[in-house]
């Protein structure tokens, strides 16, 4: 149960929920004030999950590099969500989301790119299958 492709999974699970309940959720209100509400909720659920677990380490004891490059992820993180809760705002999300997971794509040729990983011919057909089918869904 704790291998990487059931928490994969379950993301992915958890990742069309939020499409779904945040297309109805910014039918309501504007799509900014929407993702911000999104985030308190998430950052009260992490702050109740860390305190729970025990895994509150003093922010002077993390690794400065590693702080930097998570910090750069959540200003990522966070206009991701402003673009896709805009997204939500105007399109329908059964055409939004497939344009989103073409994170899928530039993440495998980010990693390539930045670090340096190795994509075999078998791999990088799937990566063009999952572009060919996020773009079919979104147009």
């Amino acid at each position: 149960m704790e291998t990487w492709q059931v928490w994969a999974a379950g993301a992915a699970v958890f990742a069309a929920l939020t499409a779904i309940f945040a297309k109805l959720g910014v039918d309501e209100m504007p799509s900014d004030m929407a993702t911000l509400l999104r985030t308190g909720v998430i950052f009260l659920l992490l702050a109740v999950l860390v305190y729970a677990r025990g895994e509150w380490v003093s922010p002077r004891l993390l690794s400065g590099r590693g702080a930097l490059f998570l910090c750069l992820s959540g200003i990522a993180t966070g206009a991701s969500w402003l673009c896709y809760f805009r997204a939500l705002k105007l399109g329908d999300a059964a055409r939004v989301a497939p344009v989103d997971k073409m994170s899928v794509v530039l993440v495998a040729i980010f990693g390539v790119l930045f670090l340096g990983e190795k994509l075999s011919a078998h791999n990088w057909a799937g990566v063009g299958l999952v572009a060919a089918g996020a773009l079919l869904l979104a147009f």
